[in-house]
């Protein structure tokens, strides 16, 4: 339980400071995709959290509306501008989650919140995954982030789950800076985005 509230302190802590050293930033960003993307600046999502909860996940906006003049929805890599690739692949994307974590539907680390719609085609061993916070970063970040295959993810989440410290939450976040320089595993291989988890022909242990 200490240990628990100890990393509830240390998510409280670093997005706090997070936000005030990246007040401008976060300013500049704002102000960029107003003019590069149109409103709404933030993008807004429900994702499962803890035990599945729903909670509305907050970004950046990286993606042009779906929606063509003719009425036909564009596909993913239409929507991505070079514009929103560069946020996405320096993760600045993501700031605005800080907020999620200082309202305690997220952690720093933990496995990445992935759509609702997925929470009805895991299997008993991924649905592990929701046993703790969504993170900011996580193990599966640190090992291959959106390169890796599904079961790969799920594996690697699961691992965080049964073998969590506050020592391994501070090695994720030391790893995870180098990672963003990096700009390592942004999409899978021939993809603009992630591939989209279509259900347990993927299946991860059991």
């Amino acid at each position: 339980m200490q240990s628990h509230s100890a990393k509830r302190c240390l998510d409280v802590i670093l997005a706090i400071s997070g936000l005030v050293l990246a007040a401008p930033v976060l300013l500049i960003l704002a102000l960029l995709v107003r003019w590069r993307l149109g409103t709404p600046i933030i993008f807004r999502q429900m994702r499962p959290g803890l035990a599945g909860r729903p909670f509305t996940i907050y970004k950046f906006r990286t993606m042009i509306s779906a929606e063509c003049s003719d009425g036909e929805e564009r596909p993913d890599g239409e929507r991505l501008t070079p514009f929103g690739r560069r946020l996405r692949s320096t993760s600045l994307d993501e700031l605005p989650e800080l907020f999620n974590v200082l309202k305690g539907d997220m952690s720093i680390v933990g496995p990445r919140p992935l759509l609702l719609e997925y929470m009805d085609r895991y299997n008993d061993f991924q649905a592990r995954r929701h046993e703790v916070k969504p993170g900011l970063t996580g193990w599966a970040q640190i090992n291959g982030r959106n390169a890796i295959d599904w079961p790969k993810r799920f594996e690697l989440d699961v691992w965080y789950v049964d073998n969590w410290s506050l020592w391994l939450d501070l090695r994720i976040l030391a790893m995870t800076a180098m990672k963003v320089l990096s700009r390592e595993g942004v999409s899978q291989p021939g993809r603009d985005t992630v591939d989209y988890f279509r259900g347990n022909e993927e299946e991860g242990p059991s």
